[in-house]
């Protein structure tokens, strides 16, 4: 009996009719199209990551204005130039202060370095002073210190390069931002009529995505805003050298749940207590683990609260491998996809559990 008949009682099918061969022929040049589609995407992915996270952001302003006024392209256009200014203005000016910052300090360093004045920092403790003696006739201090400043000034030169690679960033992703802004409905809409999901299990996810976005934003920058400003503004009090600069580096350190702000103001505690500021070394611990305790354990859960719904683990690997595959994006889109899977495989399972046993 042929293969065309039938067999245990079941029709075979024929898997080289016109039919299937044209089902196979429409499912190939359709994934090649959304391969395709996703390499021309992928340049625009940052500027595109980061206006979804500002309209998001941006929602309660967007109503309030759309209740002042009624053109929505307008509406829109207000909202976009008040967020670049909120935006474009302090991070001009973080980066002009981090690139002045970190090329004086380079050159403090160094002319300290060159002229022995360092050593003079641990003259009272006679067994520093003669490891770092010996560590000085074992390397070329000097040499370093003119080789880090070198570093430091091409550094500079190279992110002054990118500025205006950065504009063309920060103009498309504000040009993204006003079409997300003023057509939103639309693009929800247009998602939901080619996705699988029902409408229900969308919105599930659609605010699974809103809550990801709102807790990132809030708890990780906000957060580390804070930790950084007011340990930079510590800094600062103390007459510690580059105050603005570490601010900065702290706020960034901040992101990562363990250690953090400490790798910066723990070594700037140990060496006021060799140059023998006890004082400016217990206030800047206090002020360290004030912040610590205070923003942690009191800001961070009023910020975030249970909207993530995942374990802290996880959404760290998400934010620093995000970051890895994605560049400083990634911050976003790691939370983002982690959410998205972790909502499919709650639908999944929950069809599963929901589909009667066989018999």
């Amino acid at each position: 009996m042929s293969q065309n008949h039938q067999e245990n009682g079941k029709p075979s099918e024929d898997w080289a009719s016109p039919s299937h061969m044209h089902f196979a022929f429409f499912m190939l040049s359709l994934l090649l199209g959304i391969y395709l589609c996703y390499l021309i995407a992928l340049p625009f992915l940052p500027s595109l990551a980061w206006a979804i996270g500002l309209s998001v952001l941006a929602a309660p302003l967007q109503k309030w204005l759309e209740t002042k006024l009624r053109h929505p392209s307008l509406c829109s256009l207000a909202c976009t130039l008040i967020l670049s200014l909120v935006v474009v203005v302090p991070t001009s000016f973080a980066i002009q202060q981090l690139i002045v910052q970190a090329a004086n300090g380079a050159k403090l360093m160094e002319e300290k370095i060159q002229s022995g004045e360092w050593r003079l920092v641990f003259s009272s403790q006679p067994q520093i002073a003669s490891a770092l003696e010996w560590l000085e006739s074992q390397v070329d201090l000097p040499g370093i210190a003119k080789m880090f400043a070198s570093s430091m000034s091409e550094a500079t030169l190279s992110i002054l390069r990118g500025s205006f690679y950065q504009l063309i960033d920060f103009g498309l992703t504000f040009y993204l931002l006003f079409f997300l802004l003023r057509d939103r409905d639309l693009a929800l809409k247009t998602l939901c009529r080619f996705s699988p999901l029902t409408e229900g299990q969308m919105s599930r996810v659609y605010q699974r995505v809103h809550d990801t976005i709102c807790a990132t934003v809030y708890g990780s920058f906000v957060v580390s805003v804070v930790q950084g400003a007011a340990l930079g503004i510590t800094f600062w009090g103390l007459e510690l050298p580059a105050p603005v600069l570490w601010g900065m580096i702290m706020a960034g350190l901040a992101l990562a749940p363990v250690a953090g702000a400490f790798l910066v103001w723990g070594p700037a505690a140990v060496f006021l207590v060799v140059d023998g500021h006890w004082v400016k070394a217990i206030l800047l611990v206090a002020a360290g683990v004030f912040v610590i305790v205070i923003v942690d354990n009191m800001l961070r859960p009023i910020l975030v609260g249970k909207r993530l719904q995942t374990h802290t683990v996880l959404v760290f690997i998400s934010v620093v491998g995000g970051m890895l595959l994605f560049g400083p994006s990634g911050i976003l889109l790691g939370p983002i996809v982690l959410m998205i899977t972790q909502v499919l495989l709650e639908l999944h399972h929950e069809k599963t559990v929901s589909m009667p046993a066989k018999a």
